[in-house]
């Protein structure tokens, strides 16, 4: 094969990857990464959208371009006694995934039956609407309800403050309405190994990104009936099952015991973290852990009684526990060094 055969392929492979993140300037980007001019990257694109890769929309100065679906399927089922996420797998997603390396099915196998099985076991609704979309790069899958809403279930049957209380919960992991049938994790672990992977609910929007230590949540214009959760892999990821479960156990055990604590869910708006009450609320279900990491991400400051109450009062009342502080700035990392200095 010729260099400039091989050199044509790198480029349209890069286009295909990046298309996601640069619908609008992937010609400018795709140039500079391989510093070739415009034209050549154009006739590439133009080489693609012939092949229906990818779609064009716009005119010549504002044109965008997506990935083209390969496939796209839709289903819906009817919530009943003998409704079960191992048989909607095997039946309908596997063979409409069609082949995929094998780590990149055990990922689809271990999210689309957690999450599935979730909706069925308490949703309280009475539909689920499945949605899979898959291009020559990745794949998406959207599993939706009617029913009543993760978040306000949750909210309703713990007691916890808010929806937003709720998030923060979930980003710990072991939170189950149900722990006779569940342990809590199946939520905390997809999250984890999807490039993206979203649940929206009510007035509120959950987050996650792959890489991104960080989870987000944001308030929705209105209020979402039912519960939508949104799952994307890229097709050919190296990433596997064992690789995400071993960032959160340690030890022989292999037991989930470690857990990353985003303290920014706690922060509401503006308002800062002061108070012992608001440890507390990020402290609560941290103890089912042997190693907790705050990370105090986006955090510019927080109160004495804040710190006192977590690096202090709480470390002393669970001395066989590991609390680390991650991405503290100068002003948290003193605030926690005044409350471990008085231990």
């Amino acid at each position: 094969m010729s260099k400039i055969r091989v050199r044509g392929e790198a480029i349209r492979h890069y286009i295909l990857e990046h298309l996601d993140k640069h619908p609008a300037d992937i010609m400018k980007v795709t140039s500079e990464h391989f510093d070739v001019t415009r034209q050549a990257v154009n006739k590439h694109l133009a080489s693609l959208v012939h092949e229906k890769a990818i779609i064009p929309s716009g005119n010549t100065r504002s044109r965008t371009y997506r990935l083209a679906p390969l496939m796209t399927w839709r289903q819906d089922y009817t919530l009943s006694s003998g409704l079960a996420e191992d048989a909607v797998w095997r039946k309908d997603i596997e063979e409409k995934l069609g082949p995929m390396p094998s780590n990149v099915l055990d990922i689809w196998h271990y999210g689309f039956t957690e999450m599935f099985n979730n909706a069925i076991d308490h949703s309280g609704g009475t539909t689920i609407h499945v949605t899979l979309e898959k291009t020559a790069v990745s794949t998406r899958i959207i599993i939706d309800d009617n029913g009543v809403g993760i978040f306000k279930k949750i909210q309703t049957q713990l007691g916890l403050l808010d929806e937003r209380h709720v998030v923060l919960e979930l980003a710990k992991g072991k939170l189950t309405t149900d722990p006779t049938r569940h342990s809590g994790e199946g939520i905390f672990f997809t999250s984890r190994m999807f490039d993206d992977f979203r649940i929206m609910s009510g007035g509120i929007y959950f987050s996650h990104q792959f890489g991104d230590k960080e989870d987000w949540i944001l308030e929705q214009d209105g209020s979402l009936n039912g519960t939508y959760v949104g799952m994307k892999l890229n097709n050919h990821t190296a990433r596997t099952l064992k690789k995400v479960f071993d960032e959160y156990t340690s030890g022989d055990d292999y037991g989930f015991n470690k857990t990353i604590v985003p303290v920014k869910l706690a922060q509401y708006g503006d308002s800062k973290l002061v108070s012992r009450s608001e440890a507390k609320r990020l402290l609560a279900r941290v103890d089912r852990f042997k190693t907790v990491l705050f990370d105090f991400s986006g955090i510019e400051s927080v109160g004495q009684a804040f710190a006192d109450e977590i690096f202090r009062v709480f470390a002393n009342a669970h001395p066989g526990m590991e609390l680390i502080e991650l991405n503290a700035c100068p002003e948290v990392k003193q605030m926690i060094q005044r409350a471990r200095s008085h231990v």
